[in-house]
């Protein structure tokens, strides 16, 4: 099923001019009703488990829809750094590791932890992250796109460092999924939580991973749900994990699950290309309006004076200060309108 971005805005009802979606994205009608559905089958006792596996199911076979990947190499988890404190963990002690200093702690921690076994990591800035990239380093762990400011992954660069030496490259896509295009072909893992851009309540996040980088992790975490079977494998020994990627499920958050269903069908209606071309088009123009060359992200940060906020929130514009600077996220149902209202609270 296709969609317009006409049919897709009605079913979102802002109150303000939201340009905030790289904290929490916006919930379309379908997914608040289907949360309150929930709410009131709860209440009156009629909520049922298992139906929430074809959800499960559904959510699965979207995210892997819109990274373009199969289903089968899609695990389900409830956030992101417990999914990158998984591969983080099944690295050998001797690994070396290359990241952005100025990445998301997120995405940094589950690494850094890993040095008191023997792990090293190295931080550098992320414009020098492909020029950084020897042949000793078996892992470069990198945002999609930056939570503080929306710079994206240099993939071209990292790619032609992977093929030179065999380095497996991790994405941490939660400021990237259901926006931008991410080229897997080049990639080992990409893991993103649900709650920013895929417009799920918090409580969803998604690992991928090639076959064979799959089969360098341990499935450490996981627990009744990652059985082959989950309904017949409640009880007892032995292992019977699922032989797919699903063996590192996690138990689902139900209402994060029966939320997060519908925006991720509404996303796959209009596609990721789709949504890319219209992001990046508000936030060029928006960029365009404060005199800044145009750029590849939807995420734009800029140093504002100390009244902007102030002027910013009378004009009903929501945004967030990250890192010193202000934060402006556009997304599918943001419009030229936006854009115009917060250029003019910013320029007063």
């Amino acid at each position: 099923m296709t969609m317009t971005f006409e049919e897709a805005r009605a079913l979102f009802t802002p109150e303000t001019v939201y340009l905030n979606s790289a904290t929490y994205g916006l919930a379309p009608r379908t997914a608040s009703e289907a949360l309150a559905a929930h709410e009131n089958e709860r209440r009156g006792g009629r909520f049922s488990v298992p139906p929430v596996d074809a959800l499960v199911a559904g959510c699965r076979e979207n995210f892997a829809r819109l990274i373009g990947v199969p289903a089968d190499q899609v695990a389900m988890g409830s956030h992101a750094s417990p999914l990158i404190g998984l591969v983080a963990a099944s690295l050998p002690d001797d690994a070396v590791v290359l990241a952005a200093e100025e990445e998301f702690n997120s995405l940094l921690f589950p690494f850094l932890v890993a040095r008191a076994r023997g792990v090293t990591v190295r931080v550098v800035p992320l414009e020098r992250l492909a020029d950084s990239l020897t042949g000793d380093v078996t892992m470069v762990a990198v945002s999609a796109a930056q939570s503080s400011d929306g710079r994206v992954a240099p993939f071209a660069a990292l790619a032609e460092a992977r093929a030179r030496f065999g380095t497996r490259i991790l994405v941490d896509a939660t400021q990237a999924a259901g926006w931008l295009p991410l080229p897997v072909g080049d990639l080992d893992y990409v893991i993103a939580a649900g709650y920013k851009w895929l417009l799920a309540p918090r409580g969803t996040a998604y690992l991928w991973g090639t076959p064979e980088a799959l089969a360098r992790v341990t499935p450490t975490q996981s627990g009744w749900y990652a059985g082959d079977d989950p309904w017949q494998s409640l009880y007892g020994p032995p292992l019977r994990l699922a032989p797919d990627a699903r063996r590192f499920d996690l138990s689902p958050i139900w209402p994060a699950i029966i939320g997060g269903a519908p925006a991720l069908d509404l996303l796959a209606a209009l596609g990721v290309d789709r949504i890319h071309a219209h992001n990046l088009g508000l936030a060029n123009a928006f960029r365009e309006g404060l005199g800044l060359a145009a750029s590849d992200s939807a995420i734009v940060s800029v140093p504002v004076a100390e009244d902007v906020p102030g002027r910013l929130r009378e004009a009903g514009v929501v945004a967030v200060q990250r890192d010193g600077r202000m934060r402006f996220s556009f997304h599918l149902y943001n419009t030229e309108s936006d854009v115009e209202t917060a250029l003019k609270a910013v320029r007063g």
